[in-house]
């Protein structure tokens, strides 16, 4: 029987790579993003590629309570295992603590850290009827460091690395590991015309190779946070 993973916000960037490592290494795959468009494109391509593959895909905006059970209930209903889930679903809004709007800090904590928390209790039988299985939460740099100008999504991601210490605790009784994953700048579209170049930062592809060799590892081991950096230091 085929291994399977769910990552969420698998449309684009890292949340993509980790899409295409997992396939190519044999994984069935459920992924969801907001963009109907974006997911049935990349479904596309995985199809083409690797044809013995099942591809569950259906958008699903993570920031709506509703819209993830509905999603999870969907998975629910066609499987009844599964061995990888990252939490990848979130998203960057700049800002100052003091003058940014609140709802910068409602929109982050909602996304960043609620669509983790959701997907995790919604999906956590399914890995426990595996007997064995691993969480990713997809946290950052700027859940250990504050940077000016990040103060809500700063304050989110510090939660959702709060968030994965909680939920390793708890799993130490089990063999379903969790790990936090900390990248600093990892190149995307959306710094394209922002003054960095790509050469500058973290490609999607590393983050996603060290998930997966995280994901590899005895059933007596597991790491518990990675953390990584662009060589000339952060942005």
């Amino acid at each position: 029987m085929s291994k399977r993973a769910i990552i969420t916000g698998g449309s684009k960037g890292i949340g993509k790579a980790i899409v295409e490592k997992f396939v190519s290494r044999g994984y069935d795959i459920a992924f969801c993003s907001r963009s109907e468009k974006d997911l049935q494109a990349l479904k596309t391509n995985l199809s083409d590629a690797y044809p013995d593959r099942e591809l569950m895909v259906s958008p699903c905006d993570a920031s709506d309570g509703d819209q993830i059970k509905s999603w999870c209930e969907e998975i629910k209903s066609r499987w009844d295992r599964f061995d990888i889930l990252v939490n990848n679903a979130g998203y960057f809004l700049p800002g100052s603590v003091l003058k940014e709007p609140e709802q910068h800090l409602l929109s982050q904590i909602e996304l960043n850290l609620y669509s983790a928390y959701r997907f995790t209790r919604e999906l956590i039988a399914l890995i426990e009827k595996n007997g064995s299985g691993h969480i990713f939460n997809m946290c950052s740099i700027a859940s250990q460091k504050a940077y000016p100008s990040g103060g809500a999504y700063t304050i989110s991601k510090f939660a959702l690395y709060g968030f994965s210490q909680c939920l390793r605790e708890e799993l130490k009784p089990t063999n379903i590991k969790v790990t936090a994953v900390l990248p600093g700048a990892t190149w995307s579209d959306s710094w394209q015309g922002s003054g960095f170049d790509e050469s500058d930062m973290i490609s999607a592809k590393d983050v996603a190779d060290l998930i997966y060799s995280c994901s590899q590892l005895s059933k007596q081991a597991v790491v518990e946070e990675i953390r990584i950096r662009p060589q000339g230091g952060d942005l």
